[in-house]
């Protein structure tokens, strides 16, 4: 996701923001932002920062500068790094296939138990829909997806990027952007977030990953309520995309 860079995990104090900069909608942009790291393969550095604690603490210390009632996850990893990054594959990207008629070589082929992409949890719309949405949403924050990078526009981690810029946005320069938070919520990331944290409690010994998929729903359902009670009014809804009716 490019436009401004997202903030990097454990740089975030509100001492350093610049004059004028609200402190609480950046600590949510932050949130989003750490979250968008833990769901990846971790590497070298990821991996000392969840397995000293480093990582438990910074979110507590972020969810501390917002207005949330949201419990703190336990984002410490006990398990060694490879064992950490065979887990993310097995949950997030290894599919499976199997023969299901031996007589013709027919086969049954699957993706991971847990998907991260958006359009997987929305059954009433199409891929296409999803997609198109999120395309129109980036583009007219002036966001666009890196094309070095093959993902499509609702992955998680460039769904979690995109909201972390949508809270700078709103606490920098236009207080406004609210609306088109909620209008991002209800179209698109309450509904993955909800399904993200049911499909990894299906899944046995998830361990960090199931304890930050409970932890990103319960954090983005208090984002989206707590929304609400501005009584902000969510922006004119676009062709496609669908929302959810939380």
């Amino acid at each position: 996701m490019a436009a401004e860079e997202s903030p990097e995990m454990l740089t975030y104090r509100p001492a350093t923001l610049p004059e004028g900069v609200a402190p609480e909608p950046s600590a949510r942009g932050a949130v989003y932002s750490l979250c968008s790291r833990i769901f990846t393969d971790p590497d070298d550095d990821l991996y000392t920062l969840l397995a000293d604690g480093a990582v438990t603490e910074e979110c507590r210390d972020l969810l501390d500068q917002t207005t949330l009632s949201v419990d703190p996850p336990d984002l410490t990893v006990s398990e060694d790094h490879e064992t950490l990054s065979a887990r993310f594959n097995d949950l997030f990207v290894i599919g499976y296939s199997e023969v299901v008629d031996k007589t013709d070589g027919t086969m049954n082929n699957r993706g991971p138990p847990v998907s991260l992409y958006e359009s997987d949890y929305r059954s009433e719309i199409s891929w296409n829909e999803v997609n198109v949405d999120l395309a129109r949403a980036y583009e007219f924050f002036g966001c666009e997806v890196d094309s070095e990078i093959r993902r499509n526009h609702d992955h998680l981690k460039l769904e979690l990027e995109f909201m972390s810029y949508l809270c700078r946005r709103e606490a920098a320069v236009d207080p406004g952007v609210a609306a088109a938070r909620i209008d991002f919520h209800d179209r698109h990331l309450r509904v993955f977030a909800d399904g993200l944290a049911n499909a990894v409690a299906d899944e046995p010994g998830t361990g960090l990953f199931g304890r930050a998929a409970d932890f990103l729903d319960r954090f983005s359902k208090a984002d989206i309520e707590e929304l609400a009670t501005r009584g902000v009014d969510a922006p004119t809804a676009r062709d496609g995309g669908g929302s959810t009716n939380e």
